[in-house]
């Protein structure tokens, strides 16, 4: 499932965010990617401990907290910290690679990279190229997306970042390991939480019909999730 999340972040949070990133110190983006990701990438990156990449993650995981539409897609379980990084003069692209399966944290433990999530924190008007395209079984899907604004998709699929001929790319990147493994299980979840939410809306949370569907909903997350 790809989706596009709608204002993660507000009009205040993405000016706190760019006041926080305009004296940062940016390094090599290779020096946190693997193997294969190190020959594609060439992109810079914060520091995961500098002070402005902390303050912007605490901005970030507050909007997802709040954020509904991003739980009922995701199901997190756990959560890596959110990194930023920027794409612009010549370090501007990202080639094809695929995301490594687990992510090692840096308090101890791993995350499983189900999901695949950036939230854009520059307007597209401010740089030309730095598509995010994301290859699926429908082809190349190109994201460009408001600042604020986050899209998120499988962890398995092959991904760039086009060139940045422009201006710069800036954004905050991170993974989430899923209560569900099975992308085509939480994308049956997600459309029946949103169908429900449309019915609670239009007849009211004690209807029979809303009642078991949830029911249903309830049943299935059971049956599918690990806590």
């Amino acid at each position: 499932m790809l989706l596009h999340v709608r204002q993660v972040l507000g009009p205040d949070e993405l000016r706190e965010a760019r006041r926080l990133l305009a004296q940062a110190n940016w390094v090599d983006g290779r020096l946190t990617a693997g193997e294969q990701s190190a020959r594609a990438k060439q992109n810079e990156q914060l520091p995961e401990m500098d002070e402005a990449c902390v303050q912007v993650r605490r901005l970030v995981l507050r909007g997802l907290d709040r954020h509904a539409q991003f739980f009922s897609a995701a199901l997190p379980s756990r959560v890596s910290p959110p990194l930023v990084n920027r794409y612009g003069g010549t370090a501007n692209r990202f080639g094809n690679h695929v995301d490594g399966a687990m992510r090692a944290l840096r308090e101890g433990g791993r995350v499983r990279t189900d999901l695949s999530c950036t939230v854009f924190l520059s307007d597209p008007a401010d740089y030309d190229g730095g598509e995010l395209v994301i290859v699926d079984t429908y082809g190349e899907q190109r994201v460009k997306l408001p600042a604020g604004d986050m899209v998120l998709y499988p962890g398995t699929s092959v991904h760039r970042v086009e060139p940045v001929t422009r201006g710069h790319r800036v954004g905050a990147y991170f993974w989430v390991q899923s209560m569900v493994r099975s992308d085509e299980q939480r994308r049956l979840l997600f459309d029946m939480d949103q169908s429900l939410m449309h019915l609670r809306a239009s007849v009211g949370e004690a209807d029979p019909g809303v009642i078991g569907l949830t029911g249903t909903y309830h049943n299935l997350l059971r049956m599918w999730a690990d806590a």
